[in-house]
């Protein structure tokens, strides 16, 4: 019972898609295109783990500054209080961090650059301010949110392509990092849109907590209307993008335009009509899965490009 709470409160699904989004980058992209690292298979298993401890912890203090509105916006799914304690929730948070802290130390560390383990103390401790004071203001908590997920993909390249880089393939490694901002740019247009939602989807009990957020400055039909026209700009991006990158490989241009592009209108679609709290709660997990699909697009373009040669 415990286990599985503890597994709920640090949103595992979550954690495995971050963690495969890194895999893929390493041992598909990488290899395929021949990009130089640096990290070793067990450097980058701490790499992950860092990765991962820090943000179960922020899930965690998420739960524990959102008990109160999650007791109105979500009853059901509550863990703090029902399968653990505040004072475990505490406990469990502090470890994950100094776990995610000690891992960054000895990663920054193996590159030789010590000053880089401030990436994860600056990510923790921006994830604290954001549960208890920013996640209250518009927009402002969307936006780094947002940020720290794209960081997630950033931070390999950081590790493992930056300290490879020489006069002889600084080309070839900025271009692969180019790759990794390309995604990085993708996944924050996609989380913003989504944190904006739950932020409508979560309206009733967010004003429980005295919040400022968007949905409770402008009201729930502004909101969506923002939403809509957010999701333009990932729409022209992701389709200017695979045209301009994939127009001679159908394949992979297919893959881009029906199997992200078409869900991302499906959604705008179901969130210029949303009406009902269920309404969002479907838009917020169809954002989710976009988000996946575009992501594993680094797997098919990979092994694509790979047999095409």
């Amino acid at each position: 019972m415990i286990v599985l709470g503890f597994l709920q409160l640090i949103r595992w699904k979550n954690l495995i898609m971050i963690a495969c989004i890194q895999l893929l980058f390493k041992y598909i992209y990488f290899p395929i295109f021949s990009v130089t690292t640096t990290l070793s298979n067990l450097d980058f298993s701490i790499l992950l783990l860092a990765t991962i401890a820090i943000a179960a912890a922020g899930y965690i203090v998420n739960d524990i500054y959102d008990l109160e509105a999650d007791k109105v916006n979500k009853p059901g799914k509550v863990i703090i209080n029902k399968k653990i304690s505040i004072k475990k929730g505490y406990l469990y948070y502090n470890l994950l961090n100094i776990i995610g802290i000690i891992a960054g130390f000895y990663v920054a560390y193996r590159i030789d650059n010590i000053s880089f383990v401030a990436i994860f103390i600056i990510t923790a401790l921006l994830l604290k301010v954001y549960n208890s004071d920013f996640k209250k203001r518009p927009l402002i908590g969307n936006i780094i949110v947002s940020l720290l997920v794209s960081l997630s993909i950033l931070i390999v390249g950081v590790f493992d392509i930056i300290p490879a880089i020489t006069n002889e393939n600084v080309v070839e490694q900025f271009q692969a990092f180019r790759v990794l901002i390309d995604y990085s740019v993708f996944a924050f247009m996609f989380m913003l849109l989504r944190e904006i939602v739950k932020d409508i989807e979560d309206v009733n009990g967010d004003k429980k907590l005295n919040m400022s957020t968007l949905p409770i400055l402008l009201g729930r039909r502004r909101s969506k209307n923002i939403v809509f026209g957010l999701s333009f700009i990932p729409l022209i991006l992701v389709t200017l993008y695979s045209f301009n990158n994939f127009s001679d490989i159908p394949v992979i241009l297919a893959y881009m335009l029906i199997v992200v592009m078409l869900p991302l209108l499906h959604f705008m679609t179901k969130i210029l009509y949303a009406k009902t709290k269920k309404d969002y709660t479907y838009a917020s997990n169809l954002l989710k899965l976009i988000m996946l699909l575009g992501m594993l697009s680094i797997f098919v373009i990979s092994l694509i490009i790979h047999y095409a040669k």
